[in-house]
């Protein structure tokens, strides 16, 4: 069995952090999201890896490597537009020849890895399994119906009406019978090849599509609020190791992680808190839920439930909150007189001012 791994898209609602970055690197608890699905693909004993990529493909590229970190061989597949999940089906056709494969969205975040879910498949070979879950809003979803017996019938694209509540989670698992129904689509409405549509050409022929329903934690996260989600799940499962510098005045509580090359100095941090190596932290307060990275700088100021990339600075700001804050930033007060906002901000920059 092989895995492709989708890292090509562009990330259009964790703008503008990914106008400069991919979104499949922004880090999650100092770690980026990508690296957590090619850990569990390893966990799952798939070995060779097509890593499909677009624009960012050097970042992407520069970050993995060829895979040996991760215990893995990775194959770089280069997608001029992101046209679809089918689309990069199609293109890595020649890749993937007749093996089995998992198809796994490079921004997902799944808890607890796919290990159940690639044995289920590599013992019972359906033409296609797929991993549901119950959302809020399916609408902005592939969404699957299922029959009395918890078969799939249909499956459909971000449905205006949705027939059920059950998403379509960015893992999906195939026997080579994909190909064809792959070969057979044309574009949608969104002028993309879709995979629901491939699915259920499977479904049409007559060929096994499973599904599983899971109960666990799985993010989609292209926006913000599901960043923030992820890292403070992932967070919660630290364990505390001060390897830095803490100051003799510094109060630590909790599971916090400093790592070697930090400083705390006369500083409040209350975990869980990940600070990143050479990071400083000085006369502030660092609260639950957030992720320093490295070489970042905080000082006289207070942050709460949020993510620094790395050599981010705030200075002499008294309270940041539930913020992703990017590569090289500087955040510092205003100043007092005039009363007056300055801002420089990127293209589809969102700002929220308490006046």
């Amino acid at each position: 069995m092989k895995a492709l791994v989708l890292a090509g898209g562009a990330g259009t609602r964790l703008r503008p952090i990914t106008h400069t970055s991919a979104k499949q690197l922004v880090p999650v608890a100092n770690k980026p999201v990508l690296f957590y699905g090619l850990e569990a693909i390893a966990a799952a004993g798939v070995r060779e890896v097509g890593m499909v990529v677009g624009d960012t493909h050097e970042e992407i590229e520069s970050a993995v490597g060829d895979g040996s970190a991760f215990g893995l061989e990775v194959t770089y597949l280069r997608q001029d537009a992101p046209l679809g999940l089918a689309h990069a089906v199609l293109i890595a056709r020649d890749y993937l020849g007749d093996d089995d494969f998992v198809m796994y969205l490079g921004d997902n975040f799944i808890v607890g890895g796919i290990e159940t879910l690639v044995d289920r498949f590599r013992a019972e070979r359906p033409a296609a399994q797929i991993m549901l879950t119950r959302v809020a809003d399916p609408r902005q979803f592939g969404v699957a119906e299922l029959d009395a017996r918890g078969r799939v019938v249909a499956l459909e694209e971000k449905p205006i009406e949705p027939k059920s509540d059950l998403a379509l989670v960015g893992v999906y698992l195939f026997t080579p019978d994909v190909h064809d129904a792959v070969a057979s689509l044309k574009p949608s409405w969104r002028g993309e090849l879709e995979i629901t549509d491939a699915i259920q050409w499977l479904i049409d022929q007559d060929r096994r599509v499973e599904s599983s329903v899971i109960s666990g934690y799985w993010k989609d996260t292209g926006n913000v609020t599901d960043m923030l989600e992820v890292n403070r799940l992932v967070l919660d499962g630290l364990e505390r190791g001060l390897h830095g510098v803490i100051g003799d005045e510094c109060e630590i509580i909790g599971r916090v992680v400093v790592e070697t090359g930090a400083e705390v100095v006369r500083s409040r941090v209350v975990g869980p808190v990940v600070i990143g190596a050479g990071a400083v932290v000085r006369d502030s307060y660092v609260g639950p839920y957030t992720s320093v990275a490295e070489n970042c700088q905080i000082v006289d100021s207070e942050i709460e439930y949020s993510i620094l990339l790395r050599r981010a600075s705030i200075i002499g700001v008294r309270r940041i909150e539930a913020s992703l804050i990017g590569h090289d930033v500087e955040v510092t007060p205003a100043p007092n007189t005039p009363r007056a906002h300055r801002l420089v901000l990127g293209d589809h920059s969102k700002v929220q001012i308490s006046s």
